[in-house]
């Protein structure tokens, strides 16, 4: 028998064997039947509590804050996981009599990992809200510290996430995970995922390690590496990070990052760790940072950041870890704090650590060399983008102040080859490196699309031009008529003239209309001007669009009015510095100030939170310098570049849009108006010839794909993709077939649920081929198509889109249209001539049901069941399936109605296929129970009970227990009155708010078994 395709059961199986046999985890049991299953076993952690050393009292004591912090009401799930986080790592204080010294319970063994009680159960029942079983739960000392999901090879590791994902909200069993430190998904075919508490699906992580053991399954070899006893702790020990309300685990670069500045620190050596831009380098400085301060007890550290941002990160993290950070103010009080015993981390922005009175640098390095500053401890100094070739002498600058101190630089760019003399001059060599090629194959950047785009510029009339200007300089002489020719003839200012600048503001409206990902609303753009006067002339043309209220500028200059004292000419024109003034000027009067906060400051914060948060609302940046560093804003996608950049800056630019943001962000995508970047057969490389390869790995080059060739490329794949997914199906592949391969016999569920890998695959492969065909669908011809393939691409298009709609009908499946619905639209409306009027993709947001209750089901079987071409068995198949998954999922809302209305429905198709209704009264009747299902009530529903669901099934419940019509509705009204009398907010799950309505239901029901009847239904109410 063949071994393909097991079940989920023989892989869990074989998971369990590694953790008993080769991890040495001790084995619990099947626990789906044992009652009190519970994050915190009290028994096994009590029992190795006293193993080791503690008294019953400081047992007790410690267990009571345990169960305290881990079952806080007031707290949301992220801050009762922090609360227990922290007494894990840092153990629990407890006094147990007045007068003596409070006492720490340490709750695990972080020194000694083996003197552990590493323990697993499986199929672990939880209740309190509605009842799951995890597959698999690890404990730690009896604390439940990790959560792993299996599912069998045929099935999406995404299946595992999401269910981790719901059983941790409220209504199933949240409560549980306040101690859970790892959450784990896996299979055989896809391999491990792992993330922390709240962690969205897209972030979820893998492990890489050793890619060249081949041995096994991935999903064995990555859970060996990862709940290995030592592993497990030290990452949950030194590799958890709680910031701004989110809980973040370590990518395997960040770990074994840290891991080789470790041994590094433990050697007194400098270095450079080189993280690719996007790669979260700053995590790595705050995590290295909080090891060195806890593992050697005379050591300081210095961050030494160049951004505003990371500076107010740095010092937010820490304080989130319980550090405390200080600021300082320049780079003598940088020095003057150093000098004392505290603070032991402090952070200071580069420009701050110069002095500006220094004329002869080399001199002044000489006195600093020859006196020192005085600094108490071991100093480590963490320099972010020590690339900065203008830097190189702050850099020797600091050395020669802090002579004994340990530098450790940081950089997200490749380091060119006549920088790395200087940089390890100061630092010393690599540390260790994650370059850019590494983080785009493993998912933890965007890859960047390139594109150079041509402003063809033709003067008018030169003739017109002369005139002009001899009529505008008549009271110079020639000698200053030749300079202001020289000023103005500058290709700078050939190149900022308006025709340009309106050539560049409707190319980048039109890419806003096409492009995907910006007509959908859930991408913005930055533009990156060449000075301060350019880009407020761009903001303003902009402002002259549809991009009014959605476009903001944000650059160095903060508007002073000193800066147009002296440029008043009596013209009545403005001059660039009065064009810049006025417009920051206009933009900045209706801002309030915030506190310690300047107009201009107020202004940018607003307009990058909006652009971050909410990109409908905040389109476009107009930018200079600022925020090409340091700025992570995941919705940006495009970078228009109209400025003339090269190296560091250039690349540190471009890495602003290849941050990760959804599914339907697939690359980075760069708009060069300036030629930057130089073409090498069909790939775009970044100052390739001039980087520092000594590193070692892989080469450092950062290619930028050209657009044309790489969306031909996805095109191809994505078609080849669905026509491999469709060759299965049986000859002649008609509807009918490819009903049966993707739903089989759609009145048996089991069928369908059998069948549910491959209709993902479908509906995914679909959106795959939309958005790489709607991605060149107006420049076919350049990307190489002949008008043969076009044609057959645009009859395939339509086809897999028809097919997708059939499928999704005959399944009774919806699919959540918004992330790609504007694609769809634009896709169609645009680039699809229907060769006949027939509806290709329905976007009503009505499903078949509500159209059938709102226009009948003629229209709605014309509607969204035209595809079908008549055939009767299967439009009938296809309503009845919708109206029988609409039962099971309202079911449990109000039972006993659904109940009746599946009886219904199995009465109705019984006569359907005896035929012993003609097919229009069978119309007649479906549609009927349809309505009845989709209204969720009968058309004789009593009065009071039609606007309140929850009413309607207390009164439908209460009914069917044999109660009369007006004693059931009476006492439903009497139950609805007494639940919204006592319950409390956020009641469910929490079992004393929960025995409070129950007490209140058996005050009318004088019965247990009704009451958990009654509370059963009432648990299922959004009403309540």
């Amino acid at each position: 028998m063949s071994s393909i395709g097991q079940p989920e059961r023989a892989t869990q199986n074989r998971v369990l064997t590694l953790f008993r046999d080769e991890l040495g985890y001790r084995y619990l049991g099947d626990w789906s039947d044992r009652d009190g299953n519970s994050n915190v076993e009290e028994v096994q952690l009590s029992a190795w509590l006293a193993k080791s050393g503690y008294t019953p009292a400081q047992i007790g004591a410690a267990l009571y804050r345990l169960r305290t912090e881990a079952g806080n009401h007031n707290r949301n799930l992220c801050g009762n996981n922090e609360a227990v986080y922290s007494l894990l790592r840092y153990g629990v204080p407890v006094k147990t009599e007045a007068g003596k010294a409070t006492e720490t319970v340490h709750l695990v063994n972080w020194r000694e990992p083996e003197k552990n009680d590493f323990a697993i159960s499986e199929e672990v029942t939880l209740k309190g809200g509605h009842e799951r079983r995890p597959d698999l739960v690890l404990y730690v000392n009896g604390i439940a510290v990790g959560v792993l999901e299996l599912k069998n090879s045929r099935e999406s590791i995404g299946n595992g996430i999401r269910q981790n994902l719901s059983n941790q909200t409220a209504e199933f069993n949240a409560w549980f995970f306040s101690t859970v430190q790892l959450i784990f998904a896996g299979n055989d075919s896809e391999g491990l995922q792992y993330g922390a508490i709240d962690t969205q699906e897209k972030y979820f992580l893998k492990w890489k390690e050793d890619e060249a053991d081949n041995r096994r399954f991935k999903l064995d070899k990555y859970l060996l590496l990862l709940c290995r006893k030592d592993r497990l702790l030290e990452l949950i020990h030194d590799f958890v990070l709680f910031d701004g309300g989110v809980k973040k685990l370590p990518r395997a670069h960040q770990y074994f990052g840290v891991k080789a500045a470790q041994e590094h620190v433990r050697q007194r050596k400098g270095g450079i760790i080189w993280h690719t831009q996007g790669s979260g380098k700053s995590i790595v400085m705050v995590l290295l940072a909080k090891w060195i301060l806890e593992n050697n007890p005379n050591a300081r550290v210095a961050v030494i950041t160049d951004r505003d941002e990371l500076d107010k990160q740095i010092e937010r993290v820490f304080k989130a870890a319980g550090e405390t950070v200080e600021r300082t103010s320049s780079g003598r009080d940088l020095m003057s704090q150093l000098g004392q015993t505290k603070p032991r981390l402090l952070c200071s922005l580069v420009h701050k650590f110069g002095r500006r009175d220094v004329t002869d640098f080399d001199a002044f390095l000489k006195e600093l060399e020859a006196q020192p500053s005085p600094t108490v401890g071991e100093v480590f100094v963490f320099v972010d983008e020590c690339h900065r070739t203008q830097g190189g002498k702050l850099h020797r600058l600091m050395k020669a102040m802090l002579p004994n101190a340990v530098f450790i630089g940081f950089t997200g760019t490749p380091l060119l080859a006549k920088d790395r003399v200087t940089s390890q001059e100061v630092f010393g060599g690599y540390i260790h490196t994650y370059k850019f090629s590494e983080g785009v194959e493993d998912e933890v950047v965007l890859d960047l699309v390139y594109e150079a785009r041509d402003i063809d510029q033709r003067l008018g009339s030169q003739e017109r031009i002369d005139a002009w200007f001899e009529a505008k300089t008549k009271g110079l002489n020639s000698w200053q008529k030749d300079e202001l020719k020289n000023k103005w003839g500058t290709m700078q200012q050939v190149l900022s003239s308006r025709s340009r600048m309106d050539r560049v503001v409707a190319d980048v409206i039109f890419d806003f209309s096409v492009k995907p990902r910006l007509s959908s609303e859930r991408g913005n753009a930055l533009l990156v001007a060449s000075s301060i006067y350019e880009a407020c002339k761009y903001f303003t043309l902009f402002q002259k669009t549809l991009f009014k209220g959605k476009c903001a500028v944000v650059t160095s200059y903060n508007p002073q009015a000193k800066d147009v004292t002296l440029e008043e000419t009596g013209a009545n024109t403005e001059t660039d510095k009065q064009f810049i003034y006025n417009t920051y000027t206009e933009l900045l009067k209706d801002v309030e100030p915030q506190a310690g906060k300047t107009k201009t400051e107020t202004y940018e914060d607003q307009a990058k939170a909006r652009f971050i948060h909410e990109p409908a609302n905040m389109k476009l940046l107009v930018v200079v310098d600022k925020l090409l560093t340091g700025f992570d804003a995941p919705p940006c996608t495009y970078l228009y570049i109209d400025k003339s950049m090269q190296d560091h800056g250039l690349f540190q630019a471009i890495c602003r849009v290849n941050r990760l943001d959804g599914e339907d962000k697939d690359f980075g995508y760069i708009v060069d108006y300036k030629d930057l970047f130089k073409k090498v057969e069909n790939v775009f490389a970044v100052y390739t010839s001039e980087l520092d390869h000594s590193a070692g790995g892989v080469d450092p080059e950062v290619l930028l794909k050209d657009r044309l060739k790489l969306g031909k490329e996805r095109l191809d794949l994505a078609l080849e993709t669905l026509d491999l997914l469709c060759e299965p199906v049986e000859p002649p592949k008609s509807e009918l077939e490819h009903i049966h391969y993707f739903c089989g016999n759609t009145e048996i569920p089991a069928d369908l649920e059998e069948r549910v890998p491959q209709r993902t695959a479908l509906y995914k492969a679909t959106v795959g081929l939309i958005r790489a065909y709607a991605n060149i669908a107006d420049e076919l011809e350049p990307a190489g198509y002949s008008d043969t393939e076009i044609n057959r691409i645009k009859r395939q298009l339509r086809h897999y889109l028809d097919l997708r709609e059939i499928i999704r009908k005959a399944s009774g499946e919806t699919l959540d249209m918004k992330p790609f619905e504007a694609d769809m639209r634009h896709l169609i409306d645009t680039y699809i001539e229907a060769d006949q009027p027939r509806k290709i993709s329905a976007f009503d947001d009505m499903g078949l049901l509500e159209l059938i209750v709102k226009t009948g089901i003629a229209n709605a079987i014309a509607s969204q069941l035209g595809g079908l071409k008549g055939d009767k068995n299967a439009i009938a198949e296809t309503i009845e399936n919708n109206v029988r998954r609409k039962i099971l999922k309202e079911r449990l809302s109000d039972p006993a109605y659904y109940e009746k209305m599946s009886a219904l429905l199995d009465e109705i198709i019984a006569l359907r296929k005896a035929k012993a209704i003609e097919y229009e009264e069978y119309l007649r009747r479906v549609a009927l129970v349809a309505r009845q299902v989709e209204v969720g009530q009968a058309e004789d529903t009593p009065e009071p009970l039609k606007k309140s669901p929850a009413l309607r099934a207390l009164y439908n419940s209460l009914k069917k227990r044999g109660g009369t019509e007006a004693g059931a509705l009476e006492r439903a009204i009497e139950i609805d009155a007494k639940v919204r009398e006592v319950r409390q907010d956020d009641w469910r799950g929490v079992k004393a708010r929960e025995q409070d309505i129950k007490a209140g239901l058996y005050e009318i029901l004088q019965e247990e078994a009704a009451v958990e009847q009654i509370f059963s239904i009432v648990e299922a109410q959004s009403e309540y």
